[in-house]
């Protein structure tokens, strides 16, 4: 079924404050160049600038307010950051791949660390060649878990190299993966006990587009690939922490995937699928067959949504139609029937990340850079309960976004189309309530 906007309001985003200046988003997407943090009534924006900004949220009265806690700079571009203990652990792209854990209360510096001494050196002074901290987690025991990697170039040759890190509180590392695949995404388990990983391309000795480690020691515990042809594998891997069930989104067959709660192996050692749920497979439209990725995935007390992208033909560049899968969030409950999605929502455009609490899905809407439609910038609010979805409009794009259940955070970049003359929108960070 088609959701609709029946349900939950737009999320209240009374809060609005200026991030300095930023180089305007063009048709295409562009890589991640901010990152965004709610906890415990603070809200921490990342800036490309260099710049990391705290702020208090103040809840009390009719509209939210915020007061500015601290500010600091970092060498490098900050693009991700999670919530571990009393520390913010930020992560950049840049020459050094730097790692540092904040402290919460004034901003200082308690550790830090560079993932160039995992991934090598960039082959050039490129954004698409720098070293890149991918994503953050904590790790349920005072420390957190990073991943970070690097791209090369070399003609045909295409190379990853990518790390998994965990760290202790102080900043010392526990265990390092290192492996030759290009990993886009970690989650942990509500025990802490195993972490997953998610690797989207395997082009080299790696072929495991989902391993799971052991968390105290970073052996592997399992793998698991949707054993299809070329060098995509898998493009989002979350726990239900409810459930202990694993749920992976398959950029192989753009298939999502459940995967048993206890981790069972089958006899190769290799993940057991629990059931597979066909998302933006690929789709004869007029003379073109049409696929989308499914970008994300995210899971919660037995229910999942999948969130999937933009619209891609099988070998053509131009493209006339557009799948009907594309830019859309399937939800699904697991122990219901898996044959068919119990909603299908629009996302209006690309997703750049999916931030979630709960029931409640924050999803960023940037650019549909094929249709290239201005009404589709929003911050979305998805209910994975019911599907509904609300929405509200930015003029520029949204490209990250957080939420603890009570507040959410996205920020707003602005973007240049390249048929259109002007500039939309400016680069802002947006705090409200869930309503």
């Amino acid at each position: 079924m088609e959701s609709t906007t029946d349900g939950p309001g737009p999320p209240a985003l009374d809060a609005i404050t200026p991030l300095g200046q930023i180089e305007p988003a063009r048709s295409r997407h562009m890589w991640r160049r901010s990152g965004v943090c709610v906890h415990d009534g603070l809200v921490v924006a990342c800036t490309w600038n260099g710049e990391i900004v705290a702020f208090d949220v103040d809840g009390g009265s009719d509209e939210c307010a915020l007061t500015e806690r601290w500010r600091r700079s970092i060498a490098g571009h900050p693009v991700t950051v999670a919530a571990v203990d009393d520390a913010l652990v930020v992560g950049c792209r840049g020459d050094r791949g730097r790692i540092a854990a904040l402290d919460r209360a004034d901003g200082t510096t308690n550790w830090s660390y560079e993932g160039v001494a995992d991934v090598g050196e960039a082959s050039s002074d490129s954004v698409f060649h720098w070293p890149y901290v991918v994503a953050v987690v904590d790790d349920g025991d005072g420390g957190c878990v990073a991943a970070v990697r690097r791209y090369e170039h070399d003609g045909q040759d295409r190379r990853w190299h990518s790390a998994i890190l965990r760290f202790d509180a102080d900043g010392a590392v526990r265990w390092r993966d290192e492996t030759d695949a290009s990993v886009i995404a970690i989650d942990r388990d509500a025990a802490g006990d195993h972490l997953a990983v998610a690797y989207n391309r395997c082009g080299g000795d790696h072929q495991h587009g989902l391993v799971v480690l052991e968390a105290a020691s970073g052996s592997v515990v399992w793998d698991w690939d949707p054993g299809t042809e070329g060098e995509r594998r898998v493009g989002d891997v979350t726990f239900d922490r409810e459930t202990g069930a694993l749920v992976a989104a398959s950029h192989g067959d753009y298939c999502g995937y459940l995967f048993d709660s206890d981790g069972a192996v089958d006899a190769t050692g290799s993940g057991s699928e629990r059931s597979r749920v066909e998302l933006a497979t690929e789709h004869r439209v007029g003379d073109q067959t049409l696929y989308a990725y499914p970008t994300h995935a995210y899971a919660h007390d037995g229910r999942v949504v999948f969130v999937t992208g933009n619209t891609y033909a099988r070998d053509a560049r131009e493209i006339a139609g557009r799948h009907p899968g594309e830019h859309t969030a399937f939800g699904y409950h697991v122990d219901g029937d898996t044959d068919a999605p119990q909603f299908r929502a629009s996302t209006g455009g690309f997703v750049t990340e999916l931030a979630a609490a709960g029931s409640t899905v924050v999803l960023p809407s940037a650019q549909h850079f094929r249709d290239r439609d201005p009404a589709t910038h929003a911050i979305r609010v998805l209910d994975i309960t019911t599907g509904a979805v609300a929405a509200s409009p930015t003029e520029g794009i949204v490209t990250a976004a957080s939420t603890d259940g009570q507040f959410l955070a996205a920020i707003e970049e602005p973007i240049a189309y390249h048929d259109d003359e002007g500039t939309l929108g400016a680069y802002a960070l947006h705090v409200g309530r869930v309503v």
